[in-house]
């Protein structure tokens, strides 16, 4: 190949790579990704789980939300809630307590997901639950 047919095709090569990039600047623009915060009380389902997040308590060194949960048997299940803090991002306790939960059933159960906030500053409460590729958020004030 001559180097002037090179030099054009690299040309309408990198004009063709800077319209892939202008298309995907206007998709990601006119894309609305922010997840609107769930009320509590409100029947949610977050890819195979169903939650009902009915209150949230704070006492000095645990966060406790009061939850109704079901829709599939996931023992680990109870791993894809977070609660972020000011400051950090908190896993649930999985140990067994009483009230607490450990495990996603397919009936539905009430009881406690609890966080330990002893290390955690500022007092924003959100709970995130992940599923898949879908998620839902609860902003939470402790009553």
């Amino acid at each position: 190949m001559k180097t002037r047919t090179l030099l054009l095709l690299s040309v309408g090569v990198g004009l063709a790579i800077l319209l892939a990039g202008g298309v995907f600047f206007v998709q990601l623009a006119t894309q609305n990704s922010a997840v609107e915060p769930a009320n509590a009380g409100e029947s949610v389902t977050v890819g195979d789980v169903e939650v009902i997040v009915r209150s949230a308590s704070e006492s000095a060194t645990i966060f406790a939300v009061d939850v109704e949960i079901g829709g599939i048997d996931d023992p680990g299940g109870i791993d894809s809630f977070e609660l972020i803090t000011g400051d950090r991002e908190l896993s649930p306790l999985t140990a067994a307590a009483a009230g607490r939960c450990v495990d996603i059933t397919a009936a539905p159960q009430r009881c406690r997901i609890e966080f330990d906030i002893s290390g955690a500053d500022g007092s924003n409460r959100v709970l995130v639950l992940r599923r898949g590729e879908e998620r839902r958020n609860w902003a939470l004030a402790p009553s």
